[in-house]
């Protein structure tokens, strides 16, 4: 079973997954990996974070440890599973549950070719019955939350009715919250990054869905990227999800938690350095620094000495025998600018 580096007091995984609702991180290909989490974690102990999509052939059949190993500190943490084959998903939601996952997601909102050459999604908006089989199936074989990540709609769908019913649908299966990236997907001619742009967001269909049933939890996603713009969700959403931003701009995450948890900001060399026990049982094993610092480059996103950060965890980080010494170097000169600033 995955093992903590981090020492702290930690409430109970439930206590911790009920008010993680509030704000989560999106499931990112490539990089919401378990480096990537724990760090997140680190900025944001209330959040709700999310693995990459793994497809559930790969739960089944492939490197369990490489493909959904993480760290006890990452909790409440959910495992986002990819496919259309209920009783695939249905085996693989149970190996998630006997590794210690706190939820499964059911990913409904992936635009790109390859996803789609192996129906699954964002084309499955197009068939809710076979979603519906699917999250009974997961339900049916796990005691943990099964939800479902999904768009509006894809292509020129444009109706909010069938949008609705494709949500109650997966509620009917058993679905335990629904988190909506609040635009459409176009699944031809549209690359995935120009499918998280383009396609213009609607809020209030999230807004509506709330409305109309409340005792449904309703997370929403896409394009919100302040403070402000997250607050404004207030009331109107159970939670809000966040995605590229809290990945190039990985303090936002922090203030945002400060926010809400009504705690005071720490400052990012703080934070940072509060990963170094991580970093180094990692090392030890063997991991090249890179691995992690790749995640870390956004953390002074638009402050004195960011760029001199970026630049000496990204030159230094590949070297063999890179170790911590390097992000001191990377955080002095933070600190430099910082004070060059003040004078």
């Amino acid at each position: 079973m995955p093992g903590s580096t981090i020492n702290r007091p930690m409430p109970s995984a439930a206590a911790r997954y009920a008010d993680s609702l509030r704000l989560s991180v999106a499931p990112m290909m490539d990089w919401t990996d378990r480096h990537c989490r724990v760090f997140h974690r680190l900025l944001a102990p209330g959040a709700r974070l999310y693995t990459e999509m793994v497809h559930a052939n790969a739960v089944i059949h492939g490197d369990r440890e490489r493909l959904i190993g993480f760290d006890a500190v990452e909790h409440p943490l959910a495992l986002q599973l990819g496919g259309s084959d209920p009783a695939l998903l249905a085996q693989a939601a149970r190996i998630a549950a006997d590794w210690g996952y706190d939820e499964i997601n059911l990913n409904c909102g992936c635009p790109s070719d390859r996803v789609q050459a192996g129906r699954f999604g964002a084309c499955l908006m197009r068939e809710p019955e076979l979603v519906g089989e699917c999250v009974a199936a997961m339900v049916a074989a796990v005691d943990i939350p099964v939800t479902v990540k999904c768009r509006l709609g894809v292509d020129e769908d444009n109706d909010y009715d069938v949008f609705a019913a494709f949500v109650d649908r997966q509620v009917a299966a058993g679905a335990a919250m629904v988190v909506v990236h609040a635009r459409n997907a176009w699944l031809k001619g549209l690359s995935p990054k120009e499918n998280r742009e383009v396609p213009p967001l609607r809020y209030d269909w999230a807004y509506r869905l709330k409305a109309e049933r409340p005792a449904l939890p309703v997370v929403i996603n896409g394009g919100l990227a302040s403070v402000e713009a997250v607050q404004a969700q207030a009331g109107k959403v159970d939670g809000v999800m966040l995605g590229r931003a809290a990945y190039h701009d990985p303090y936002l995450l922090h203030q945002l938690e400060a926010v809400q948890a009504g705690a005071p900001l720490r400052s990012r060399q703080a934070l940072l350095r509060a990963l170094r026990p991580y970093v180094e049982a990692q090392l030890a094993r063997g991991l090249a620094l890179k691995h992690i610092t790749r995640h870390l480059l956004g953390l002074f996103h638009g402050q004195p000495g960011g760029r001199a950060f970026r630049q000496v965890l990204s030159e230094g980080a590949h070297r063999p025998g890179a170790d911590w010494t390097l992000v001191e170097q990377a955080l002095a000169l933070t600190e430099r600018d910082v004070d060059r600033s003040a004078a």
